[in-house]
């Protein structure tokens, strides 16, 4: 299914006029990403969690002083969330109802590398000095499985229970929405410069067109990247065999042969794509809104073949001393009035039902724009990537590191 790029462009020019801000969270998403993870696999191993370090409820307790401390820190990505100058409207709303003082970090840069941070002291069931942090899936994934967060208490976060959307309810690495809650998600697809090529509609075009040939670059990302490689193999993402994934590296493997591919980026394809050094690539839905801006020949469609969906999630980690605290403020900002708040800010998916009628009130010309409130049939071939353990984790970092020469 795809979506036309004027429609898709009437919508970004909606987003425009009302003040969408420019490149923001995920401008910091991908900057290491498997790149880094992957220079010299010594680092690799360094950076994910080992045997040794996982925890349980029983081997890692956490003492909660919520009811004496009103106070909680929170660890989030860079301009992920609503400002108006300096000040946090949602946040300092949040503050004032609550009585809940909190500290609000941006230093989350990179999954990766705050892992890297984190890892020392969670491994060995230290305290990090944060109550909430936000991670992409995968990265949630590993944090879960490892057994570094604690579980939540959803009878105390009604508004969460009432209206997360039904498709974030039950990812597979966390079917019961027992360790995380969504804080945003995005998607990613294709984009295209139109003043250099005709429309692109697909992954198979992508990878296949021969104008496109040495025009095109993927992302260095593993789990987007691959995503869209097992999907042409056929594969479902969400649950792979080994031998599909073999298939798949192998199909990336000869599109880099072929000369198809120009590179392995992370978000610095902005600058490849405006100027013309690629016409054609994997992007996120986000960073069209922003580079529509300056350049309206930038197009971004729904591949043929289906989306990557993710999302990004608030975890409390395990030492944390203020649980409550922090499940008050996932609580309120699923209140459909405040999601929209936020929304209208950040520009990516809400993962809130009835903040879309709630939007109606804060800016009217967002309402109708996919890329914040998708439908079912925008979203009814979104895909994400299907959970690994740590072992099959570090090997396809390295089976797709040695693939993309990083």
């Amino acid at each position: 299914m795809t979506v036309h790029p004027d429609r898709l462009d009437e919508l970004l020019r909606a987003s425009r006029a009302a003040g969408v801000r420019g490149l923001g969270r995920r401008s910091f998403l991908r900057g290491a990403s498997v790149s880094a993870l992957a220079v010299g696999v010594p680092g690799l191993l360094t950076a994910c969690g080992t045997e040794s370090q996982v925890q349980t409820a029983e081997s890692c307790t956490s003492e909660d002083l919520s009811d004496t401390e009103k106070a909680l820190v929170f660890s989030n990505w860079p301009e992920y969330i609503d400002r108006k100058g300096k000040k946090m409207p949602t946040l300092e709303e949040f503050q004032t109802t609550s009585g809940i003082s909190v500290t609000y970090n941006t230093d989350v840069n990179d999954n990766t590398e705050f892992f890297g941070k984190v890892k020392d002291q969670l491994g060995g069931c230290e305290p990090i000095g944060r109550d909430i942090i936000v991670l992409t899936d995968w990265m949630a994934a590993r944090m879960v499985s490892l057994g570094w967060v604690q579980e939540l208490d959803m009878g105390a976060m009604p508004n969460v229970q009432a209206n997360l959307k039904p498709d974030l309810r039950s990812p597979t690495w966390d079917p019961d929405r027992s360790y995380s809650v969504p804080w945003q998600s995005g998607l990613t697809g294709i984009a295209y410069n139109a003043k250099y090529t005709g429309e692109v509609g697909s992954f198979e075009e992508l990878m296949t067109r021969s104008d496109l040939k040495g025009k095109v670059s993927l992302l260095s990302e593993m789990g987007d990247t691959m995503l869209f490689m097992l999907l042409l193999e056929g594969a479902d993402p969400e649950d792979f065999t080994e031998e599909q994934w073999s298939g798949a590296l192998g199909r990336l493997e000869g599109y880099v042969g072929s000369g198809q591919i120009r590179r392995f980026t992370g978000n610095d394809y902005i600058r490849d794509l405006n100027a013309g050094n690629v016409v054609a690539c994997e992007a996120w839905s986000g960073d069209v809104i922003a580079m529509q801006y300056d350049n309206p020949d930038i197009k971004w469609v729904v591949p043929e073949e289906g989306l990557s969906l993710w999302s990004d999630n608030m975890l409390v980690p395990n030492k944390a001393e203020h649980k409550a605290n922090a499940e008050a403020l996932m609580d309120f900002y699923y209140q459909p009035e405040i999601a929209a708040q936020l929304a209208a800010w950040v520009n990516y998916i809400c993962p809130v039902e009835g903040a879309q009628e709630a939007m109606e009130q804060v800016d009217a010309s967002l309402v109708d724009n996919p890329l914040i409130f998708p439908d079912e049939d925008f979203l009814a071939n979104a895909y994400g990537f299907m959970e690994l353990d740590e072992s099959t984790r570090q090997q396809y970092d390295k089976d797709f590191a040695r693939v993309i020469g990083a």
